[in-house]
């Protein structure tokens, strides 16, 4: 097992929702995002990093019907599994390092929130923005700490991000639709900078 691997699986081994700064009980931004693209609820939409999140309970809830969770941690995909019950059914659910995601599919979707900032190398970045390529159809959104945000992450460095360097990062392939920034409120009381942009796939 590769120590990014151990890493998450003792922090989802180990550790309550309450106890993660990533937490959210209504993952509002991403649903807001999702909407804006007026997709059908046959979309098929990939999560990136889900573990745990609480947003395919809500995309479930709306009525999606093809949704894929992908994480590094097979106990993350446990917890969300065992808190889903029978909904789980419903769901596809991949354990893989994103740098490792081959996709035999295509999505509509791609949503990350807060994968794509643990990327801090060139190669593990241009691995992620191949398998986006190679398998959106329609639109990806991604949320990363902002520059205004922390510098590290459940005991990791992370890479900062502004509109510029985001949109920069993805140019070949996505063409940038909108990006806002937020502020996400712990669990316990401390202040996350993110930045939201979403875009659209231009196929050459």
């Amino acid at each position: 097992m590769n120590t990014t691997k151990q890493h998450w699986e003792t922090v989802y081994a180990t550790k309550n929702p309450d106890e993660v700064s990533w937490t959210q009980d209504v993952p509002k931004t991403s649903l807001h995002f999702i909407h804006s693209f007026n997709l059908k609820k046959t979309a098929k939409i990939i999560d990136i990093g889900g573990g745990d999140s609480k947003l395919v309970d809500y995309l479930l809830d709306e009525g999606f019907e093809n949704i894929t969770v992908l994480d590094i941690s097979a106990k993350a995909l446990e917890k969300a599994k065992l808190r889903l019950g029978n909904k789980a059914q419903k769901v596809k659910w991949v354990v893989s390092d994103i740098a490792d995601f081959k996709p035999n599919t295509t999505f509509d979707i791609w949503h990350d929130r807060a994968t794509f900032h643990f990327l801090t190398t060139a190669e593990q970045i241009t691995k992620y923005l191949n398998a986006a390529r190679n398998s959106v159809t329609g639109y990806l959104t991604i949320g990363t700490f902002s520059e205004n945000g922390p510098k590290k992450c459940s005991g990791l460095d992370i890479k900062q991000y502004n509109a510029e360097s985001l949109t920069t990062e993805l140019h070949n392939g996505f063409v940038k639709l909108r990006c806002i920034t937020e502020d996400h409120i712990t669990p316990f009381s401390t202040t996350q900078n993110f930045l939201f942009c979403s875009f659209k796939r231009q196929l050459n």
